[in-house]
């Protein structure tokens, strides 16, 4: 299987140089050259598998050609080693948790695939993981790579904006993770690893990849949870609509390619906070990056998503596209309303971000009553505390791994919004 870049289809490489480089040299994000058609049969099967049975078909379908069936077993098996339940909470209404991981958020899937196909791509090559996050992408990775040999992870991400807890998960490591404190916002952290990877001085000198979900070794493998869900919803189910909260549009595009494998979704729905690029896109206004605005859905202030040209090649046309997904914003007053109103009604306490991805599947329904919806938690409440906590006015428990990085003393370096201070930091080998 050849990867292209979204700019460029005449520019195909290997599955290791995608993975490696992350980006193409024409700022393209790579994309499967053909996407496998799973059988009816398959689709039919899926309430009898395993969350890693299915793993095995559907990465099998996608990396077969590349790895034996001996890597693939190994790889599914060391990212689903953790339960993604999906819970009823209103009549038709179910969410999706992914946030049972060792990081307690959605991105651990995608982080512990990433780090493990690494390993076996690399083998004995001293690689430089470059990370932008804007919380959950840099505790993620970093946990996910900890430790691993001949991989050094350097995170940025954007001063005071990002919660403690989350801070916290990325900074207190050590080892062979190094977290550099930016003054500035996540786009500027964003755009810093992007030029990074187009240096070629520096690309000269160094080996650099990315474990954003800029890179396919992090998207990919988030469309398994697609799968698993979708399997575990009522049998009289009838269509289906997935709201995904969504930032850098990676978790929604993994998504539109399990739909587009042969997972019969009906519609997606984007829901984002005042940061509304994309469902400004879908109603109709040219797409223009712009500055991104801070809220409590901090994950989701994204002011230019990167993912948004694999939404456009994976339905070709645009009509197609806004077709298949509708896109709705809510700012915070908004969000902490439903964070409260579903708590009062149900017991289910959601965090900001899984409250926005629910807002917009509320919204779609009111419209399609006809649909089950499954709304995406990506991460858990605690992460989020200070917001939950003022909501319902009441302590959140934090399970005991996620209380132990509290304890942590960070270590980070600050550095100015400057490619050529991040370049020379890099250049220096200078760590903690």
């Amino acid at each position: 299987m050849k990867f292209y870049s979204t700019n460029n289809k005449s520019h195909k490489v290997s599955l290791k140089e995608a993975v490696i480089k992350g980006l193409a040299p024409d700022q393209g994000l790579y994309m499967p050259e053909r996407i496998p058609q799973l059988s009816a049969d398959f689709i039919d099967q899926l309430p009898h598998l395993s969350f890693k049975e299915m793993g095995y078909e559907v990465i099998g379908a996608l990396y077969g050609e590349d790895l034996s069936r001996e890597h693939i077993k190994e790889l599914v098996d060391h990212t689903l080693a953790f339960d993604a339940p999906l819970v009823k909470v209103e009549e038709g209404v179910f969410t999706l948790e992914l946030f049972h991981g060792p990081t307690l958020a959605f991105k651990d899937f995608g982080a512990r695939f990433c780090s493990k196909l690494m390993s076996l791509l690399v083998k004995d090559e001293k690689v430089r993981v470059l990370v932008a996050t804007s919380g959950d992408t840099g505790s993620a990775v970093a946990n996910g790579f900890y430790k691993v040999p001949n991989v050094e992870v350097i995170i940025l991400y954007p001063s005071g904006k990002v919660s403690t807890l989350q801070e916290k998960q990325f900074t207190t490591l050590g080892e062979n993770i190094t977290a550099l404190e930016v003054d500035g916002v996540f786009d500027d952290c964003q755009q810093m690893v992007k030029q990074a990877f187009l240096d070629k001085d520096l690309n000269e000198k160094m080996l650099l990849t990315s474990a954003n979900s800029i890179n396919i070794a992090r998207w990919i493998p988030q469309c398994l949870y697609y799968f698993y869900a979708y399997s575990r919803l009522p049998k009289t189910h009838g269509k289906v609509a997935f709201s995904v909260p969504s930032g850098n549009f990676g978790n929604i595009a993994a998504g539109m390619l399990a739909e587009r494998m042969g997972l019969p979704i009906t519609t997606f729905v984007a829901a984002t906070n005042v940061n509304k690029i994309v469902p400004d896109f879908l109603k109709g206004v040219p797409f223009r990056p712009r500055p991104s605005l801070q809220t409590i859905s901090n994950s989701m202030d994204v002011g230019n998503p990167s993912n948004f040209y694999r939404l456009l090649d994976l339905y070709g046309e645009e009509s197609e596209l806004k077709e298949m997904v509708r896109g709705y914003f809510f700012d915070d007053a908004t969000t902490r309303e439903a964070m409260a109103a579903v708590k009062a009604e149900t017991g289910y306490v959601m965090d900001p971000h899984g409250a926005v991805a629910y807002l917009g599947l509320k919204e779609f329904m009111k419209e399609h009553p006809d649909f089950t919806g499954v709304f995406l938690e990506t991460a858990h409440p605690g992460k989020f505390g200070d917001v939950v906590e003022a909501v319902h006015q009441e302590k959140v428990e934090l399970p005991d791994r996620l209380a132990a990085f509290l304890e942590g003393k960070k270590k980070t370096q600050l550095i100015g919004n400057d490619y050529g201070e991040f370049k020379e930091f890099l250049l220096s080998g200078k760590r903690h």
